[in-house]
């Protein structure tokens, strides 16, 4: 059984966002469209696991951990663990800035995680310090110990600011290539942030494109993941992650989202359609009649510039 749209479009991934604290202060961070209130409010491990089980009933097959900082839930391990086991996952992803992952990446994946993305700006620095307030070293760390783990792939997710660090790509890129990582290069996203700031700092990822489509080896697009190009050089992997606002974006979007309070978010682009699963689960309500709130906010999926 898979959940299916009415604009025909699959419901194939979830995006658990496991807490809204984070040990950085990323000025950009969409933050997975959560307001900046904080209810307060926070799944335990035990419900991340049920809601995520009734998922893959309804056939999701992917699931990725965000925040916030997902690596600050003092139970990240019992939660790994607890989503590795359920049958039918085919994929357990996770989403840090990788400054507490060292320590922790062998560890994970033991308890099943498959994978993990890095948020990773810059390589500079100085730079890093600016736009996060954090430790570049302790960042590199995590993306070293990741691969070291076998954790696989691991993708660096660099968001590209005009003025800032949109000049680093190639250090990146040697980045990227040096540790046996993909790089991913992402466009800024009005989402959670000023409308100056994103006037001052987006830039679009044009040049990149066209710069990666005459050194590439080959050139694919991931069906299921917005039609996104990847592109093969030599010796690098590096994805292209566009606004998901555009019209392809949204016309090929599969996923769904959970906000750390526990409510089903169908769009990252709007607040006004959540809808909330862990309060009638703290009620007593059985799986099914969760699954229809799964049915329902499925139904109110749809292409944002249709909405």
């Amino acid at each position: 059984m898979t959940l299916i749209d009415a604009y025909g479009r699959p419901l194939l991934n979830l995006r658990i966002s496991l807490t809204k604290p984070c040990n950085l202060r990323c000025v950009y961070c969409h933050a997975e469209g959560e307001e900046d209130k904080n209810s307060g409010i926070e799944m335990t491990a035990e419900e991340v696991v049920r809601i995520s089980r009734i998922a893959v009933n309804l056939g999701i097959t992917r699931i990725k951990l965000t925040g916030g900082e997902p690596l600050l839930r003092k139970d990240i391990l019992e939660i790994v663990s607890g989503l590795s086991s359920i049958r039918g996952l085919e994929d357990l992803s996770m989403t840090t800035n990788g400054t507490l992952l060292a320590p922790l990446a062998h560890e994970l994946k033991k308890c099943g995680l498959n994978r993990v993305n890095i948020s990773l700006p810059t390589i500079d620095g100085d730079v890093y310090c600016k736009l996060t307030g954090g430790r570049l070293e302790d960042a590199l760390e995590g993306v070293k110990a990741a691969v070291d783990a076998g954790l696989h792939p691991v993708k660096i997710n660099m968001l590209i600011l005009k003025d800032v660090n949109d000049s680093q790509v190639p250090a990146m890129l040697n980045f990227a290539r040096e540790v046996g990582a993909i790089l991913q290069l992402i466009e800024l996203e009005p989402v959670n942030i000023s409308p100056q700031y994103y006037m001052t700092y987006h830039k679009s990822l044009d040049e990149y494109e066209e710069m990666l489509r005459r050194r590439a080896i080959k050139v694919e697009s991931r069906k299921f993941m917005q039609n996104r190009h990847v592109y093969h050089l030599p010796d690098v992997k590096v994805e292209v992650v566009h606004p998901i606002e555009n019209t392809d974006f949204c016309m090929h979007c599969t996923r769904m989202r959970v906000t750390s309070d526990g409510k089903l978010k169908p769009c990252l682009m709007r607040a006004d359609n959540l809808v909330d699963v862990l309060t009638p689960m703290r009620q007593g309500a059985s799986d099914e009649e969760l699954a229809k709130l799964f049915v329902f906010a499925n139904q109110q999926r749809k292409p944002f510039n249709m909405a």
